[in-house]
């Protein structure tokens, strides 16, 4: 019977210890934690186009949805769309910071076109 205990404390050790390894190197507690510190953060899977991507940057969550198309030589992402949900968290950005964006995101996608949603947009076209 004391086997049993032990046998199971073990099992449970191990099971706790693998949770924790779980959490300290998932992407997304990653990004959070990104975000709380204003650090940039890239979190993507780029094998997976239906997966929408999300970037952090000075505090603010960006959002990307990716669209399939063809190249000249190949099925790649020729299309991507950005935005942000919390558009108040956009204040103090320049236009600067969204160059960074853009190059951060051409970087992995270089032949998409990038297009941002609004009033990020808008914010772009008045600066040009």
């Amino acid at each position: 019977m004391l086997w049993l205990i032990r046998l199971v404390i073990f099992f449970l050790i191990l099971y706790l210890l693998y949770r924790s390894v779980k959490y300290i190197i998932d992407p997304k507690r990653k990004l959070e934690l990104a975000q709380e510190q204003k650090r940039f953060y890239f979190l993507d899977d780029q094998e997976n186009v239906r997966k929408n991507f999300h970037v952090t940057y000075k505090g603010v969550l960006f959002e990307g949805e990716k669209y399939l198309g063809a190249t000249e030589k190949s099925f790649e992402v020729v299309s991507i769309f950005v935005w942000s949900k919390n558009i108040s968290s956009l204040k103090g950005l320049t236009q600067e910071d969204f160059q960074y964006l853009q190059n951060e995101i051409k970087e992995r996608y270089p032949n998409a076109k990038l297009d941002w949603k609004s009033p990020i947009h808008e914010f772009l076209q008045n600066k040009q």
